[in-house]
């Protein structure tokens, strides 16, 4: 038996949860996976995973035996990728997933110059709102706002995302711009349907906070879609300042409400525990964080006229 194999077999098991798709990632058929997680079993002398027609789960033993599996599996490749990294730059495929309010205008400039630095490294990039989880799906690295969906996933936070209420001069010469959060009810809302708070909106100013629940006439996926729509003049729109940013500079848009702090998220780069030390995604995270540094480069401005905090 090749225990480095096994193990590595037992770790993908243990983190897609599906035979099938461990030996799709690892390039082996299903049943050399289930060969080597049986003589792993063997060799420790008890059950890794309790087995139904439609799940596989950890056993007890497998629990306890993952932790130690994937530290081990985890150092071995990251020992490989110094190797490699002695002499060479980095290079192989990098398989990302991206949301689309950071991919469209914001991320072409940062993966021009990555690419241009490191032009061995192929770059394959998956842009949709979906939140994926990077093992199950194949992707090395899931750029998201939402907390990883599970603990063998590590999350590193790359920059806040604000949120500001805006709308279109001509909206506001013809319907009036809201003082207080709960005038927002009188107005035609379009709203962003994938921010993890859902539809619970939590208004704060010094010692008041306000709660709303906002129907929205318009919903999307689409933040780029709702910012185009807001720019017509007909609603009211809940924005990214990633998104909004420009448009607020220029007068396209005017803040709304801005003297009341809407909650913020993270932006993360989420990625399997086994891949933490991986040259190629650790380049790129790097990269992207030495980019953004203490602020995003749209918040600056706006920070500077108050309009965020």
């Amino acid at each position: 038996m090749d225990r480095l194999l096994s193990v590595e077999a037992f770790v993908r098991v243990a983190e897609t949860g599906n035979f099938a798709k461990a030996a799709q990632q690892l390039g082996v058929t299903r049943s050399v996976i289930t060969h080597r997680i049986q003589q792993l079993e063997q060799f420790i002398n008890a059950p890794l995973f309790h087995r139904s027609t439609r799940h596989v789960r950890l056993s007890e033993v497998g629990e306890t035996y993952y932790k130690e599996c994937a530290d081990m599996v985890a150092g071995f490749n990251s020992l490989t990728e110094h190797m490699r990294e002695l002499r060479a730059k980095p290079t192989g495929k990098l398989r990302i997933q991206m949301l689309p309010g950071f991919a469209i205008s914001h991320f072409g400039h940062l993966l021009a110059e990555f690419t241009r630095l490191y032009p061995d490294i192929e770059v394959d990039v998956i842009v949709n709102d979906r939140v994926v989880d990077p093992i199950e799906e194949g992707f090395d690295v899931a750029f998201q706002m939402f907390p990883p969906m599970a603990e063998t996933l590590i999350e590193r936070k790359l920059f806040t995302v604000r949120r500001l209420f805006c709308m279109s001069p001509d909206y506001a010469s013809e319907f009036g711009v809201p003082t207080h959060p709960q005038e927002l009810l009188q107005h035609k809302i379009a709203l962003y349907e994938g921010y993890p708070s859902r539809n619970r909106w939590v208004f704060n100013r010094e010692d008041e906070q306000v709660e709303l629940s906002l129907p929205g006439q318009v919903r999307s996926n689409s933040v780029h879609l709702l910012r185009d729509y807001a720019q017509t003049g007909v609603g009211i729109v809940c924005l990214p300042t990633l998104v909004a940013s420009e448009d607020l500079q220029s007068g396209r848009l005017i803040p709304v409400l801005s003297e009341y702090l809407l909650s913020s998220f993270n932006f993360s780069a989420v990625y399997p525990a086994t891949q933490r030390r991986a040259l190629k995604v650790r380049t790129l995270i790097d990269f992207l964080v030495d980019n953004f540094g203490a602020e995003p480069y749209w918040d600056v401005p706006l920070l500077e006229r108050g309009w965020i905090r």
